[in-house]
């Protein structure tokens, strides 16, 4: 027979400890949000599906981003022990400079139909957090407004080549002369990718506010009042376009894009030249040749081919060729603090993160987006402590295995 008590005031005080009460809803809706996951769910009951697909959405079948995602859960992490590890050190130097995480904020088009805050809000969060930020093409906030809102931010601005030179130099001079320092060029984009979502969706630039976009607006109606209250929607680099995205993209990039017009930025650009979207090991090694100071090993987050080579698979490969002659870097796939470690221990020089921001941005516009810093850097620190690594200098290949 159990002998039952009434438990005492003190007893109860210990297991009685309520939550503080949140009063802000966008602070409280983001302390529910404990991995890049959580914020994706969170940015897809607040944004339109439209929105919401565009960023969450790849090319065709979606294999390419499937397989770069998959490869990182296959990594089998080796860890050492006894090394004392309650001090680590997350930084690293990219291309000359200290950055607090080794990853930077991806440049990312549309950027204000995610949230209205935009690409400023992100390059709050970049100075803040010490980390650079790479300005698109595509933006929604232009070179002058994105370099006032964070003057302090380390800015990267990224280029695509169009047919017409004359606008690609005028952009490259506005960039430097408001203080970004390093140009990355995309040239994984002869022509569009299908991205199939955004088509079945029928995304268009400004949105347009057809009947399915209106009951998509009922549900979502903070979303329509902010991107109708605030400036309007439109490409800030790009002279006035009215049509779908797929529209857009195939008017722009230029098809005929080849190693001369590279020789032409690299003569053009007096910074840091990154060249964006190599998926394979010969490719890495001529635009070295050409003068690219680091090479981003990228699929474009697997939305232009699909079945593309998944980067963090072909990274050793091209580390042998280009004999640290460059540096390599990688995207795609990118959703954890452990991934980030992987990439790290495997030879990357830096990690683009694009989806897992703007998960953060939908979720809860600048405050989000500093949430996803916090989860990130978290499960950083903790994954190195775990493997028996004070310093990103200290990890080996050998702590992370493909299985």
């Amino acid at each position: 027979m159990t002998k039952r008590r009434l438990p005492k005031p003190s007893e109860l005080k210990q297991i009685l400890r309520p939550k503080p009460i949140v009063l802000n809803p966008t602070e409280r809706r983001l302390a529910g949000a404990h991995t890049i996951a959580d914020l994706r769910m969170l940015a897809r009951k607040r944004t339109p599906r439209a929105a919401f697909d565009y960023t969450d959405g790849a090319a065709e079948l979606e294999d390419s981003l499937r397989r770069a995602r998959q490869a990182f859960r296959s990594v089998e992490f080796h860890p050492n022990v006894l090394r004392g590890v309650s001090d680590v050190d997350t930084s690293k130097e990219i291309l000359g400079k200290r950055s607090a995480l080794p990853f930077a904020f991806a440049p990312t088009g549309f950027t204000r139909m995610m949230n209205h805050e935009g690409e400023s809000a992100v390059a709050r969060v970049a100075q803040r957090n010490g980390i650079p930020m790479g300005l698109s093409t595509m933006a929604t906030t232009s070179i002058e407004d994105l370099a006032e809102a964070a003057p302090e931010a380390r800015k990267w601005f990224q280029l695509y080549v169009w047919r017409d030179h004359k606008a690609g130099e005028d952009l490259m001079n506005r960039a430097w002369a408001a203080g970004f320092d390093t140009l990355m060029l995309t040239v994984d984009t002869p022509v569009a990718g299908a991205r199939l979502r955004d088509v079945r969706n029928g995304l268009t630039i400004p949105p347009a506010l057809t009947l399915k976009t209106f009951v998509d607006g009922a549900m979502h109606p903070s979303w329509w009042f902010n991107l109708l209250t605030t400036e309007p929607l439109t490409f800030a680099s790009l002279s006035q376009f009215d049509g779908t995205v797929a529209e857009l993209l195939n008017q722009l990039f230029d098809p005929t894009l080849n190693f001369d017009d590279l020789d032409w930025v690299r003569q053009t650009w007096p910074g840091k030249l990154v060249v964006k979207g190599i998926q394979n090991v010969d490719d890495a090694r001529d635009v070295v040749k050409h003068g690219a100071d680091a090479v981003l090993l990228s699929n474009h987050g697997g939305r232009q081919l699909d079945r593309a080579p998944t980067p963090i698979e072909l990274l050793p490969a091209v580390l042998d060729e280009i004999q640290g002659d460059a540096e390599v870097w990688v995207d795609t796939g990118i959703l954890s603090g452990g991934d980030i470690v992987a990439a790290i221990a495997r030879g990357a020089d830096a990690v683009l993160i694009g989806r897992a921001f703007l998960y953060g941005l939908m979720a809860g516009g600048e405050r989000g987006v500093q949430r996803c810093v916090d989860i990130l850097r978290a499960e950083m620190t903790r994954t190195m402590q775990l493997l028996g690594v004070r310093t990103l200098a200290d990890l080996k290949p050998s702590h992370a295995t493909m299985r």
